[in-house]
């Protein structure tokens, strides 16, 4: 059969885009993921049912998550650990159900680089439209969207969350009681794709209530493997399902497969740049520099602290309710730092400390440094290579040893007395100068799983431009990237809300023919 569109990837932009290109019952919609679907929330897996845990999802051992690992920096080894959702929903649904907004600036930025479509006044009908935010209403906020938002009320705040809400407020930052406003700064609760506990996945969200439409297939259990070209035009997907292969055909082919599998299948099916194809071994269909580039994220370190014996530790409780954003001292980039305090249920193997109960991250919102995504295989089962590169910049440098000693501040207010037994990381060796601060946070830099920029979004004229502001590839027809790999630069915030508003505003592009 031959469908209308064909979407790769069943993540928060495919699904968001599946949704909205169904609604025209004329229109053929074929939406394929590699990994498992469970049709009806009583049918999910408690690593993707309970939000409250989603440290369990993305447990490298999590039958959910594709467990890729990474190389933060030239001279560390490659054993960083990059959670990936493999499932419908794609990483909605092993995430930390932070619906944050970029700012702004953060989408004027991306008009201004000869993308006008993306600008804020232009995205902000689109976050209102998928939205419905139980806790504030008003001209920046949806009502009656798919996905839910709210944040957790002040009473119901565990203690380590106070503290850290107090202790931010002692400091100096101001409160924020709309992290979603456009003018948002300082510390107050984190809006949230979270119910009652429920972790809302774009696959609860956008596509169970869609099910029933006769146009729409969905198709799990399905990894693509290559793009079929005809010339320049993309004509359909090879794809294996139980072992075996399968050509399925259609007019529009969209990759929707994030920042790691989008430019994976763009060079497994000979669309990058061409050097290193030929160095791989794969037969060239049309030249793209920028493909695998551009591999932006958010740098973050983690201060790691033991809590006091007896003080309460909730072990059902949300593993964060409050946020912080600020500008570091002497940045002109509004909220380009963030300070995330997280708590933890139990000893979480890969991912927690001995003896750590709770830690204070410093997260750098927009890191002047990039990596890049190259095939370590032409077999689509070995993951990529992937190399961050990160706190290689020395503005980046800086900028996160001010975010370490001003997470140290915040922990040496009153609200903080009474909660910390022992600071386990950074130990005051690591903490003696600007240098041996400098090499400790080299060493345990890590992923925030906000990746994004592998198939930039921009004119022609950019010499690293993957697709136009549509979406469409540069140089091949049928094709379009739909997924966060399109940011020009990954937004001042979490990049889940992002990445469904790039499959809402695609989809529109799409149904106007553009």
């Amino acid at each position: 059969m031959r469908y209308d569109v064909v979407i790769i990837g069943a993540g928060s932009a495919g699904c968001a885009l599946a949704a909205r290109l169904s609604e025209d019952p004329g229109r053929s919609v074929l939406i394929l993921e590699a990994g498992p679907d469970y049709p009806h929330v009583d049918q999910l897996p408690d690593d993707l049912k309970d939000g409250y845990s989603s440290e369990l999802a993305s447990l490298q051992t999590g039958g959910h998550n594709w467990a890729f690992v990474g190389q933060p920096r030239h001279d560390r080894p490659g054993d960083m650990l990059v959670p990936r959702g493999k499932v419908m929903g794609g990483t909605s649904a092993i995430n930390g159900q932070v619906f944050l907004r970029g700012l702004p600036e953060d989408y004027d930025s991306w008009a201004a680089q000869g993308n006008d479509e993306w600008s804020y006044v232009k995205l902000l009908p689109y976050f209102r439209k998928m939205e419905t935010d139980q806790d504030i209403h008003d001209d920046f906020h949806g009502t009656d969207g798919p996905t839910t938002v709210r944040r957790h009320k002040r009473e119901t705040w565990e203690p380590l969350q106070t503290a850290f809400y107090e202790a931010c407020i002692a400091a100096g930052f101001p409160a924020d009681e709309d992290m979603n406003n456009p003018d948002s700064t300082g510390v107050g609760p984190i809006p949230m794709n979270n119910v009652d506990g429920l972790r809302i996945s774009t696959a609860l969200a956008y596509i169970n209530p869609v099910r029933h439409r006769l146009n729409l297939t969905i198709r799990p259990n399905v990894l693509a493997r290559r793009i079929i070209f005809e010339g320049k035009r993309a004509a359909g997907v090879e794809v294996e399902s139980n072992g075996e292969r399968f050509t399925v055909e259609g007019e529009h082919i969209v990759l929707s497969s994030g920042s790691i599998a989008s430019p994976q299948l763009l060079m497994l099916s000979g669309v990058g740049p061409p050097e290193h194809l030929a160095e791989v071994g794969v037969p060239l269909v049309h030249g793209l520099p920028g493909v695998g580039q551009n591999y932006r994220d958010h740098p973050q370190v983690p201060v790691r602290f033991s809590a006091r014996d007896g003080f309460p530790m909730d072990y059902s409780a949300p593993r964060s309710q409050v946020g912080l954003r600020y500008t570091a001292p002497g940045s002109d980039l509004r909220n380009d730092m963030q300070t995330v305090a997280n708590s933890f249920s139990t000893p979480m193997g890969d991912l927690t400390y001995p003896g750590e109960d709770f830690r204070l991250s410093a997260v750098l919102e927009l890191a002047a440094g990039s990596g890049e995504v190259k095939l370590a295989s032409t077999d689509p089962h070995v993951q990529p290579s992937l190399v961050y590169r990160f706190l290689e910049d020395p503005a980046d440098v800086s900028r996160m040893r001010d975010g370490v000693r001003i997470i140290l501040d915040v922990v040496q207010q009153e609200a903080y007395r009474n909660i910390v037994k022992e600071r386990l990381e950074p130990t005051d060796a690591d903490l003696e100068s600007d240098d041996t601060l400098d090499a400790w946070m080299r060493n345990n830099v890590a992923t925030s799983q906000h990746l994004s920029g592998t198939c930039k979004m921009g004119p022609a004229s950019d010499p690293i431009a993957v697709v136009d502001q549509y979406g469409r590839v540069h140089g091949l027809e049928g094709l379009r990237v739909a997924d966060a790999s399109i940011m020009p630069n990954v937004t001042r915030a979490n990049t889940n809300a992002t990445t469904i508003l790039i499959g809402e505003r695609i989809a529109d592009f799409i149904k106007e023919g553009r």
